[in-house]
């Protein structure tokens, strides 16, 4: 039964945190073939979040590997470094969600499949509840493994509501017994939310998780929502996202008030040698006295974004990270962090 009360709630990612769980590349995953740069996009990231108040977990199979791309000038005292064995570094995906249930903070561990099935994901599947295992976190950890979902694939606003695209939840191979309204109400449920809202349209060429939500939309306090915009009409996401902007537009929350919304660029087409890259601002971290935005190299567009996130988030420095290695595996700088809430951590 969907929830009518808030005895549950999915936590807003600008709740107090107590630290920034990432997963380090290493020569295992498909940053083989350009490992130096990627290290030194995670270390550039490292010494961002260490000017915040916050700890750091790293996963890693290797903690030497670490130590020594690291060096001993960060403060080691606020990090934790976890050996495991992972696939892929996208940590926002198969990393522990929390919520507010029955009065109580816990986090919860659903199914990671790599984005329905595209690629392995034997060992990113099992991070969360290995942290788990090893004490790492302070919270009660509750298994929704029958359920298949990615943090990336979903947004809340904090009060009750959750955003979300029909292409990448109905998407093949995640959760393919359940109708859209069955999944609907199943997620509601899990998360403590009231209501859910769907986004038919915007997905970005070149992304391979069928279309997350934090490449696209993003809920800031206040009844923010900062989404991609595309203005040049050549652009093939000039049509989807000026029905996206629609969409949003027509959104409203549990108490029926529609939200503010602020438009971000998009940047400029990016290229491998095969296909374009997902390149979005959409995909920032926020911390408790920071938001980490990507940036990629396109100054105009790179100051643009940093200011009008900056008007959503007052109070909070916004620091610019190069994320133009990280988008080369069609993810971003959200996509590879995962925030733990203030009595997350032992």
């Amino acid at each position: 039964m969907i929830p009518t009360k808030r005895n549950r709630s999915f936590a807003a990612e600008w709740d107090c945190q107590d630290g920034i769980l990432i997963s380090w590349p290493h020569a295992g995953t498909d940053w083989a073939y350009m490992l130096d740069e990627v290290t030194a996009c995670y270390v550039e990231m490292v010494h961002a979040m260490l000017d915040d108040d916050e700890r750091l977990v790293i996963v890693a199979p290797d903690g030497d590997e670490v130590r020594e791309a690291l060096g001993p000038d960060v403060d080691w005292q606020r990090i934790t470094i976890v050996e495991l064995p992972t696939n892929d570094t996208w940590v926002r995906d198969y990393g522990p969600i929390t919520v507010f249930k029955d009065g109580q903070m816990v986090l919860s561990d659903f199914t990671f499949n790599a984005w329905g099935m595209k690629f392995a994901a034997d060992c990113d599947n099992l991070v969360t509840s290995r942290l788990n295992e090893q004490g790492i976190f302070n919270m009660p950890l509750v298994n929704c493994r029958d359920l298949v979902l990615e943090g990336g694939s979903i947004e809340t606003d904090g009060n009750g509501t959750v955003m979300t695209t029909t292409c990448c939840l109905t998407a093949p191979n995640r959760n393919d017994a359940l109708s859209r309204e069955q999944l609907e109400e199943t997620l509601l449920e899990r998360l403590g939310c009231i209501k859910m809202l769907w986004l038919d349209n915007g997905a970005l060429a070149g992304d391979d998780t069928d279309g997350h939500i934090d490449t696209l939309a993003r809920f800031a306090p206040g009844g923010i929502i900062l989404y991609n915009g595309c203005d040049d009409p050549d652009d093939e996401h000039f049509e989807p996202m000026m029905k996206m902007e629609q969409e949003l537009k027509e959104l409203t929350d549990v108490d029926g008030n529609h939200y503010q919304l602020i438009k971000l660029p998009l940047p400029d087409a990016t290229y491998d040698e095969i296909s374009r890259l997902p390149a979005t601002y959409a995909n920032f971290l926020v911390m408790n006295h920071q938001v980490l935005v990507p940036v990629y190299g396109q100054p105009e567009n790179d100051a643009k974004a940093c200011q009008l996130i900056g008007q959503a988030f007052p109070g909070r420095k916004v620091v610019g990270i190069d994320c133009r290695a990280l988008i080369c595996q069609h993810g971003s700088l959200h996509c590879a962090t995962m925030q733990l809430p203030k009595g997350a951590l032992k």
